[in-house]
């Protein structure tokens, strides 16, 4: 019998885009105030020994980048990683870390106030199954291997900002939370973060996340999903002594058809929807009736009613599908239709005035880059959602292939993405002044 991983692999990854293929190309205006706000930043005295530390330090955030990427951290299985980098921050210094109830590494750093918390995120996880070789190949300035860029840069990008802070003695107003979460990929949706803005996590008031993109990126539109698992159950038995019973296989292949042609009109006109099936299963062998049937969707959209609307299309394919095949047969009891939710990722958007997306764009213009407003599905789409000042953040460098085996990030400039993101979680929780 083949190996069923390359398929499952295969899928896994087609299945798992994270962004809006293509980018919104219009330039974010910056108030002047935000401008003239991150410039005087810029020449603080600690601000700038910041900086110098992050390029000086540039070879050992490289050295913590290949180290945690050759921690695998597949989906659902992120345990090795998380401990190992809260074991990294706690080495940094900071007031205290933990490990939360769904398994997202936190750790606190106090502000001299107190009165606000900020936090800088990447994820821990990656799209990759176990046994998955997420060895690091180094040639020149270039890493390959699984996850180097999404999202294990992020993570030695928040290492790097909280060693060069507490190297130059660099004090925030606000209380920072240095976090590393669970699930942000694929099925796992969002519950590191969805934990965090629950009744059961701490109180949040700004979010930044590093993930995906070049410095640039400012991504505040939460690109919403709805992931379904679909499954076509029956009797199964010999393909010929036991022809005739209704097959679930024939009856996943109608009602993909059916879906397939009721979302394309649909999605034709109105704001951008997508839909895709991603995974597909079942079976025992060439010659045997399938007992079950089954797929993973995946349907996403700006506009949450369109989710509702191609939630709709979606179910009546299947009971159409799931009649017409009953129908067909000649005995046997019938077949049975299950359609479950498996991810739900809400849409949202928030204003480009706040003062957060203000200071994303306006310390991104300081790097003499244009600030590009993106839509994505990321960490962030939760606080969006929620109203909460919420953006992700490039991850400066270079770099491609995300959620491929070829993956990889090139060191262009690399440090300059973590001057960023220590520039705008500055500027986000007030500069001590000492």
């Amino acid at each position: 019998m083949k190996s069923l991983l390359p398929l499952a692999l295969l899928v896994l990854l087609i299945g798992a885009s994270s962004t809006v293929t293509a980018q919104e190309n219009e330039e974010l205006n910056v108030q002047t105030k935000y401008q003239t706000e991150l410039d005087e930043l810029l020449e603080e005295a600690k601000v700038k020994q910041a900086f110098k530390t992050i390029h000086k330090q540039d070879q050992q955030t490289l050295k913590e980048h290949i180290y945690l990427n050759e921690i695998p951290a597949p989906p659902f299985a992120e345990e090795e990683r998380a401990k190992a980098f809260l074991d990294m921050m706690k080495e940094i210094g900071v007031d205290s870390a933990w490990i939360d109830e769904v398994g997202n590494a936190i750790a606190l750093r106090k502000g001299t106030k107190g009165k606000k918390t900020v936090v800088l995120d990447a994820h821990l996880d990656t799209v990759f199954p176990e046994g998955t070789d997420v060895k690091v190949k180094v040639q020149g300035d270039t890493l390959y291997a699984p996850g180097i860029g999404d999202d294990t840069r992020g993570l030695a990008m928040v290492l790097a900002v909280l060693r060069a802070m507490n190297d130059v003695d660099l004090q925030t107003e606000a209380d920072i939370l240095f976090i590393g979460t669970v699930g942000e990929e694929g099925l796992g949706d969002l519950r590191g973060v969805k934990h965090l803005f629950s009744d059961k996590g701490p109180k949040i008031d700004s979010w930044i996340s590093i993930d995906g993109g070049n410095l640039g990126r400012v991504n505040y539109k939460g690109l919403g999903s709805h992931r379904f698992g679909v499954s076509f159950r029956g009797p199964g038995g010999h393909s010929w002594g036991a022809f005739g019973l209704a097959n679930p296989h024939h009856a996943l292949g109608a009602g993909i058809n059916y879906f397939v042609k009721s979302a394309s009109e649909y999605v034709s006109t109105g704001p951008r929807t997508s839909y895709n099936v991603g995974r597909i299963g079942g079976g025992t062998s060439v010659n045997s009736i399938p007992f079950v049937s089954w797929m993973e969707v995946d349907i996403r959209s700006i506009d949450p009613s369109r989710l509702t609307d191609m939630d709709k299309i979606l179910k009546d394919a299947m009971e159409k599908a799931l009649s017409e095949q009953n129908q067909l047969r000649k005995g046997g009891r019938p077949i049975s239709l299950k359609v479950e939710m498996i991810g739900d990722r809400p849409s949202g958007e928030l204003s480009p005035d706040l003062p957060l997306i203000q200071r994303a764009a306006a310390a991104t213009r300081s790097f003499g880059v244009t600030p590009r407003p993106t839509r994505g599905s990321t960490n962030a789409n939760i606080p969006i959602a929620k109203g909460i000042p919420a953006v992700t953040i490039g991850r400066g460098g270079e770099g491609g292939r995300a959620h491929s085996l070829l993956e990889w990030w090139a060191n262009k400039d690399g440090y300059k993405g973590t001057q960023y993101a220590l520039l705008l979680l500055v500027a986000e929780s007030g500069l001590a002044k000492s």
